[in-house]
């Protein structure tokens, strides 16, 4: 098997791993781990042979922009001190716990590579995060925390990775200049954000085609990313802020096919390259495997204390955190999202799941240092990094589908309808509001006039059924149930339109192009 065989396993398993997943309750992420480790360990498969540095430019981008797309700059605003807390504090002092006790192990492990391995076993997996959690039914106010923390986070520890690595090269270290990269690396990335989503928002409107808009949402997160990291920014906070911009300022209400497109696209997109990045992560086993060589019971037990380091450590500061935000909260900030109960804490606690970026930043460190020496304990590193990556990943991830089951964690639908019928209300005001503002400058029947009062009446309806009062509720259902007929009648006519039409393609004389076209306008017509 070659490596573009290999790409073809991982991209169809990627496509598998989703119904299997949801058969068996288990996260598609997790089996695209245990995939890669199968692959690792059969003797056809080779290793992959991707350079390191192009793992995080090639996986990140994509992935952060589809699960940006998820949210708002709204929502990380409100969330503001969860997301801190958990994607900056926590990440320091993960780094910290684990660099004291792998110093304190690991024979002859320089303070500053120590820190290293700190640093890029620190963050949680904003993809296995936000992909398990997904799946899992949680709170709304969870699953937003984990994607904000899952989000920053990454920002954070790798810009703390790279200072480790320069202090563990260079044998030199500055807290000042450490200080000073941070914010001018995050100063930088803010600025090429911005200044790449409002010029792709403006290179959107010239484009006007559906196709090419879509097209260029691929394109605009690895140039954020690249041109971040090539003026020494933060290539992840890059994207981070180009993402949030276009979701704010780059959705035209009425572009419903640019806004179907670019939906069932990056659905596409973030089903493929999630799993051949976790396929990846299993897959490079080889390197651990490699790294051992005949040291298994040293290297496994030093695996094991870390990562009871970064697993305890979570929860150690999720106990105080929480407690401190529940009181924060209670006092200024009501639209922040917090667990409200030690069940919601213990799920937050078990989701700290490590993965790509984890995986990118162990096989970037580099071979030697400034003098020319081997870089110290480069192979405990990985292999301790490795231990963590995947205990976490592959434990908790399988096990917390369980856990949440077993707490009784689930979302709240009944918020989740109010607010459904308070915006339906919004969505029917609006629409009695334009109709308003058409009577006033068109004559219109009567007849009409009413026909579309009601029309707009029925758009909050349809959003919110709750909406309709009691005497009419049932008439509205036989309404509903009427014209779901008559879709359906009409569909199956459209159908057999369809049938007819694609037949056409394959007769003598028929142009492709004619049929295509005729073919597109039976399919709008289909989501009518």
């Amino acid at each position: 098997m070659d490596q573009l065989a290999l790409l073809f396993v991982l991209l169809l398993g990627a496509v598998i791993s989703v119904p299997v997943g949801d058969r068996f309750k288990v996260p598609a992420p997790v089996l695209m781990t245990l995939l890669g480790i199968v692959l690792a360990l059969l003797p056809f498969v080779p290793n992959v042979e991707i350079a390191p540095d192009l793992i995080l430019p090639l996986l990140l981008p994509p992935l952060l922009y589809a699960a940006v797309r998820r949210t708002s700059w709204r929502q990380f605003a409100a969330n503001r001190r969860p997301i801190f807390l958990l994607a900056v504090a926590l990440v320091f002092v993960t780094m910290a716990c684990v660099a004291a006790v792998a110093d304190a192990i690991v024979p002859g492990l320089p303070l500053a590579a120590a820190f290293a391995l700190g640093a890029l076993v620190a963050p949680p997996d904003p993809v296995a995060a936000t992909a398990v959690a997904g799946q899992l039914g949680l709170p709304r106010r969870l699953v937003s925390i984990l994607e904000g923390e899952g989000l920053f986070n990454d920002v954070t520890a790798i810009v703390l990775y790279h200072v480790a690595i320069a202090a563990a090269v260079s044998g030199t270290f500055s807290p000042w200049k450490a200080g000073l990269d941070l914010v001018l690396s995050a100063v930088v990335a803010v600025a090429v954000g911005l200044a790449l989503g409002w010029g792709a928002n403006k290179l959107m409107e010239v484009l006007g085609d559906a196709t090419l808009q879509v097209g260029l949402t691929l394109l605009v997160p690895y140039a954020s990313y690249v041109m971040a990291e090539e003026l020494h920014g933060s290539g992840v906070l890059a994207v981070l802020t180009t993402a949030l911009f276009l979701a704010e300022y780059g959705s035209d209400a009425d572009d419903v096919m640019t806004r179907l497109a670019g939906h069932t696209f990056w659905n596409i997109v973030d089903t493929l390259v999630t799993g051949v990045a976790f396929g990846l992560v299993g897959l490079e086993l080889h390197n651990a495997i490699q790294t051992a060589s005949g040291r298994w019971g040293e290297l496994l037990g030093w695996a094991a204390v870390v990562v009871c380091v970064v697993v305890f450590a979570r929860l150690l500061w999720l106990l105080p955190a929480t407690w401190l935000t529940k009181r924060l909260h209670a006092r200024r900030d009501y639209d922040e999202d917090i667990p409200v109960s030690w069940r919601e804490t213990v799920v937050m606690w078990w989701s700290g799941m490590r993965g790509v970026a984890s995986v990118a930043l162990v096989l970037a460190i580099p071979l030697e240092t400034d003098t020319g020496a081997p870089f110290p304990s480069r192979d405990e590193i990985i292999f301790i990094a490795f231990g963590v990556i995947m205990a976490t990943l592959v434990l908790q991830g399988m096990t917390l589908p369980w856990l949440v089951r077993w707490l009784g964690v689930k979302a709240d639908t009944d918020k989740e309808k109010e607010l459904a019928k308070e915006l339906a209300i919004r969505a029917a005001k609006a629409a009695k509001q334009r109709l308003r503002e058409i009577e006033g400058t068109e004559d219109l029947p009567e007849e009409l006039s009413e026909q579309m009062l009601r029309r707009a009446y029925d758009i909050g309806v349809r959003i919110s059924p709750e909406l309709a009062e009691d005497e009419r509720r049932e008439a509205y259902r036989e309404g509903a149930r009427r014209v779901k007929r008559v879709r359906r009648i009409q569909q199956e006519m459209l159908s057999a339109a369809r049938h007819e039409v694609l037949a056409a393609r394959s007769e003598p004389g028929a142009d492709p192009e004619v049929v295509d076209r005729v073919l597109r306008h039976l399919d709008v017509r289909s989501l009518r």
